[in-house]
Order: structure tokens, then C-alpha cells, then sequence
């Protein structure tokens, strides 16, 4: 057993500025695609109750002139002030909103859904607010649709399963095969505006009214402060307007490299297991393609494809890659969240000497390694603890103490990442270190706690969408349709 601790990898900015934190580096340096002092308008239209609409609204005029951090905590690197969002610092963007993009659903629509049975409420939400997203499809001035989610929703009453993201299982099923993607809000609507050309943002009242008590948990407040709740909205809004704010820095002496996870998701239709993949380079540029079939195997009861669907989905994959960037990986690194049959090594590596690629490295990342590792005294493993096991299995910590905030910022024990090397001519630390890089390049978050890499966060964020929408139907390849 052999122990290393990998240094948190930096990020580039606006300029080739780099630092490790998103926002420290937006801070000091701006978005990654500012070019010139053009400021970028972010075109929104808004969706929901008046007064929703209202509420937020005031609140994004705040945050355009910044707001501060905590004062009552010795973290300033871990809470930061939001710098806000306009034209001469942060993003140098703007959000702009007119009469004509604001949709305003009359309250008696919404009280209609009180006392439904929950899955009904949520069904009728969803057709509700779909209409207002089909009357804004054809407007050539609106580039991403906010939409203020009801408050008398109980979706969470459906299912008491997690389904949080940085939960690595492998089709959305628990161990006793029981589906744990439950049909909420979020899934549906993300599901129906997929025929949309713009990508939508779902913000909860808490988001911007910290005073909110649920009615159906009584529970109130935020789980954030608010300068983390601004740099986590604006971060996702600028992504959706076609932004970059923050790339992975590529050296010169590189091989131009991309990055695919790979995950199931049973259809909603017909519960057959279903591939996906997400393609992404060192620039944050993704792609996402849906696959074919997958059938679960009697040895392990995951799911697997088949030779020639492997071979189909990488192909694809590379091929949506080269038309959409107009070039084309030399090497790719392959994530996925089950290990690897002969039979699916076989096809990749034959879409491998198709594509021309260079190197195939062929990673099985897991959350079920039962190994730990302990610290003297009360913190947690340093995130980027990395511990070599054996020639190919091997544990990496993305969760834990952060020696740049001085703190440890979650709220639960961290579990290691297992990482097992099915195929690899990296060295095991250069494969280590770009899966935690690839933690990082979540825009739905500016903090370094990311647990799971963005390639298997977003399939399985993708998957879970995917089986609301119809199997034959066209899929986005934006990720900003998912997020």
C-alpha cells in the first residue's frame, strides 16, 4: 500500500489566469471566455407566480451590485463575497429582463394543485408551466428561461430514495433493484423542455428567500449562505448562455485529451436499461450522445453492453465529438461506474482503431471499496489523498479537509472514490489527478466539494432526464439542457 497526497489542480481563467477556486479565480481574473471588454447580456426570460417572479427578481438586482460574505466565521476563503454580476467586474455580464419574456401563471392555477395526490401535482405543474416554455420557443431574444418552482409542491413525498448526483450507483437502482430516480418536478419538466431550443434554470424560493418555510416539511432557511447561493445561480446562468467560466488549463506538451462517462438509465416506458454518454475535453466543452440497449448481467447483476453496442457508442461519441469541435482527441479516458466485460473492452478498443485514437485508458470508478483511511485528530482525509492499493486498484479521496479553506466544508464523513485501472498507460496518479480536476467542472457549484467527476455526474444527471423523454425522440448534446 502506497500513499500520496495530489495537489488540488488549477483551474484557467479570463488572461491564462489560473487558481484552484472557481470563484477566487472569477474574482481575480474574470469568466474563461472574456476576450474583450464586450459585455456578455444573458437574454432570461422568467416563469411563475407573480410573486415569485417578483421576489426574484429584487433579489438578482442585489446580487448585480455584489453581495457579502459571512461575518461571523474565520473561513474567508471558503465564504466568499459575491462580486456581483454586471459589466465592469465578475462575470462582466449582464442579466436582462423585459415585459415581453416574463410569464407570470396566475396564483388560482397553482392553488388548484392543493390536495392532489403528489404525483398528480407534480404532472399538472409540468403541463402548466410547459406551456409557458412553448410560447417562449420561438423568441429570438431569449437565450435561457428561469423558472421559479412552485411552492406547494410535494414531490418528495414519491419517494424517500436519494437522489443526490454525487451518489455513484450505476442505473438508478438500489441493490434489491428497486428504481431510485423518482419522477419530480425537476426531472419532468427538464424531460419536456428538452424540445426547446433554451436551456431552462429551476430555482427554488430559498434560493432567494431565506425566511421560506416549506409547508409540507416546516422546514425553513437555506442550505447555503447567500453570496455561495449568488455565485451558484449566476455561475449556471452564465454556462447557459453559451458562457465558459472556468476550462481545465491543457499544457503544451499534452495529447489533446477528452473525457467520457458512461451510465444506464431504465426508460420510463419500457424499463429497459439504456446507455449514455458524455463526452467532454480539457476545455469543458461536452457533448452528450444516447446509446443502445444494455442487458443486465447474471454474473453481477449490473448492467453491460455488448460488443458491437460499445463499439456504437464510442464511435458516436467521437464522431458527435470531431463535427461539433471540429477536431478530434488523440487520447480518450473512458469513466464508468461498473467494471468493464471482455466483451465491452473489445468494442471500445475496436472504436478505438476506427477513431485512430492514440491511447484508450479505460477506468472503473466506484463508491463500493469498504477501505478508509483515518487522520489523528478530528479532521477528516485532505481532499486529494490518493492511496495505491494495488497494481489497479487504488482509492481517492474528492471529499474531504480542504487545506486551502482550512477546513473540512461538508456535512457528512467523506467516502473515498475507488478508482480501478482496467486499461491504463498513464501512471496512476496522472489518472488520479484528472479525475479530481474533472470534480471541478460542475457549474452547478463553486466550492471544491465535489465528490463524483463531472463525466458520471452528468450521465447519470442526463439518464435520469432521459427516461422522462421519449426514446425516439431528438437529445439535446448541450449539457446546459440537463444541468
Amino acid at each position: 500500500m502506497r500513499a500520496t497526497f495530489i495537489e488540488e489542480p488549477l483551474l484557467e481563467f479570463a488572461g491564462g489566469g489560473r487558481h484552484i477556486d472557481p470563484r477566487h479565480g472569477i474574482w481575480d481574473y474574470g469568466p474563461a471566455d472574456i476576450k474583450d471588454p464586450t459585455p456578455r447580456i444573458v437574454r432570461a426570460a422568467i416563469i411563475g407566480p407573480q410573486e415569485s417572479i417578483d421576489g426574484l427578481q429584487a433579489w438578482l438586482d442585489r446580487c448585480r451590485l455584489g453581495i457579502g460574505a459571512m461575518t461571523d466565521t474565520h473561513l474567508t476563503r471558503l465564504y466568499v463575497p459575491f462580486p456581483g454580476f454586471d459589466v465592469t467586474h465578475g462575470f462582466r455580464s449582464i442579466i436582462n429582463f423585459t415585459p415581453r419574456l416574463t410569464r407570470a401563471i396566475p396564483k388560482r392555477q397553482l392553488d388548484a394543485l392543493n390536495g392532489l395526490h403528489p404525483k398528480k401535482a407534480v404532472a399538472a405543474a409540468v403541463d402548466i408551466y410547459d406551456t409557458e416554455l412553448a410560447a417562449l420557443h420561438d423568441e429570438p431574444s431569449c437565450d435561457v428561461v428561469i423558472v421559479c418552482r412552485p411552492d406547494n409542491l410535494n414531490d418528495a413525498a414519491m419517494s424517500k430514495a436519494p437522489k443526490s448526483p454525487d451518489v455513484l450507483e450505476v442505473d438508478g437502482s438500489s441493490k434489491d433493484g428497486r428504481d431510485v430516480f423518482v419522477a419530480d418536478f425537476h426531472a419532468l419538466l427538464k424531460a419536456r423542455s428538452l424540445r426547446y431550443k433554451q436551456p431552462i434554470q429551476i430555482v427554488r424560493r430559498n434560493t432567494w428567500d431565506a425566511t421560506f418555510k416549506d409547508p409540507h416539511t416546516g422546514r425553513a432557511g437555506a442550505n447555503q449562505d447567500e453570496a455561495t447561493r449568488a455565485w451558484n445561480l449566476h455561475t449556471a446562468l452564465y454556462y447557459k448562455n453559451g458562457g465558459v467560466p472556468w476550462r481545465l488549463p491543457r499544457e503544451a506538451s499534452d495529447l489533446a485529451s477528452c473525457y467520457i462517462g458512461i451510465a444506464f438509465h431504465k426508460t420510463a416506458d419500457t424499463n429497459l436499461h439504456t446507455s449514455v454518454a458524455q463526452i467532454y475535453n480539457q476545455r469543458g466543452d461536452g457533448v452528450i450522445v444516447r446509446g443502445g440497449p444494455a442487458t443486465v448481467s447474471k454474473e453481477d447483476r449490473q448492467p453491460h453492453l455488448s460488443e458491437d453496442d460499445a463499439r456504437d457508442l464510442l464511435e458516436t461519441a467521437l464522431q458527435r465529438y470531431r463535427t461539433e469541435h471540429r477536431t478530434a482527441p488523440a487520447r480518450v479516458v473512458l469513466h464508468k461506474a461498473s467494471n468493464y466485460t471482455a466483451a465491452e473492452t473489445a468494442g471500445f478498443n475496436q472504436a478505438a482503431n476506427t477513431e485512430r485514437l492514440d491511447v484508450l485508458e479505460l477506468l472503473w470508478l466506484t463508491s463500493s471499496d469498504q477501505l478508509r483511511l483515518y487522520r489523528k485528530g478530528q479532521q477528516p482525509p485532505l481532499r486529494g489523498t490518493f492511496v495505491s492499493i494495488g497494481e489497479k486498484r487504488h482509492l481517492l479521496y474528492t471529499t474531504g479537509a480542504v487545506p486551502f479553506y482550512k477546513t473540512y466544508p461538508g456535512h457528512y464523513v467523506p467516502q473515498p472514490l475507488g478508482i480501478r485501472t482496467v486499461q491504463a498507460e498513464s501512471s496512476p496518479e496522472t489518472l488520479a489527478a484528472e479525475t479530481l480536476a474533472l470534480t471541478k467542472m460542475n457549474w452547478n457549484q463553486t466550492r471544491l466539494d465535489g465528490r463524483i467527476p463531472i463525466t458520471l455526474r452528468t450521465a447519470r444527471t442526463v439518464g435520469i432526464i432521459l427516461r422522462h423523454h421519449e426514446s425516439d425522440a431528438p437529445v439535446s448534446g448541450r449539457y446546459a439542457h440537463y444541468m
